[in-house]
């Protein structure tokens, strides 16, 4: 696939798509951070940038989501209410699912659950992904960079996402960053996972 379904009805129908996309991307994330088997590549750029500038760890987040929001904009990408939704809500859900007991023993689990539940985090993060890009009222920073890319390369979106996450392990690695087989697995894996998601999507009467 080269670009997203949108998911039909009116605002309100979209902002709950919206919403429950984004909720799944951040169930995805806990899924994997609490694999406990490395840091999701971005991460690992934003650890290697606080090793070597006065940025802490969230700051380098920021700061990195800002310059891919700029460089998205320029390549054609326009911002809208689900890039600052983006910005806001998962980091909100991810405060609220982490405390809860069962999440707290995902991390004790033995080696091959902790793989299956680091699959499970790759699959709740392309579906959030479709859902509430399929919304159509914007992308966070990272998404907005890979639509963008497929418009303009005509390159299919697992594809570009594979290689955008591949850059920014790469980055990271030489900046110092820790790595694990988890990071290797989502730069991997996260692009056909996302690009899974929308092509069942698609297909579904969700769809205009």
């Amino acid at each position: 696939m080269h670009a997203a379904p949108v998911l039909r009805g009116g605002l309100v129908a979209r902002s709950v798509w919206l919403v429950t996309g984004l909720f799944f991307c951040a169930c995805g994330i806990v899924s994997f951070l609490e694999s406990r088997l490395g840091l999701p590549p971005w991460d690992v750029l934003h650890q290697g940038i606080a090793n070597h500038t006065p940025l802490s760890f969230g700051l380098a987040n920021e700061f990195v989501g800002l310059i891919v929001l700029i460089l998205a904009w320029l390549l054609g990408s326009r911002p809208g209410v689900g890039t600052v939704a983006n910005a806001v809500l998962i980091g909100l859900f991810i405060v609220f699912v982490q405390p809860l007991g069962f999440v707290g023993q995902l991390a004790t689990w033995p080696l091959p659950a902790r793989a299956c539940l680091l699959a499970a985090g790759l699959v709740l993060f392309g579906a959030g992904t479709a859902l509430y890009i399929g919304a159509a009222l914007g992308a966070g920073p990272r998404d907005s960079l890979m639509l963008v890319g497929a418009l303009r390369t005509h390159v299919r979106i697992g594809a570009v996402r594979a290689c955008i996450e591949a850059t920014a392990l790469l980055g990271g690695f030489a900046l110092g960053g820790k790595a694990g087989i988890g990071t290797l697995a989502f730069a991997l894996l996260i692009g056909p996972s996302v690009e899974g998601a929308f092509w069942l999507v698609s297909r579904t009467p969700l769809v205009t």
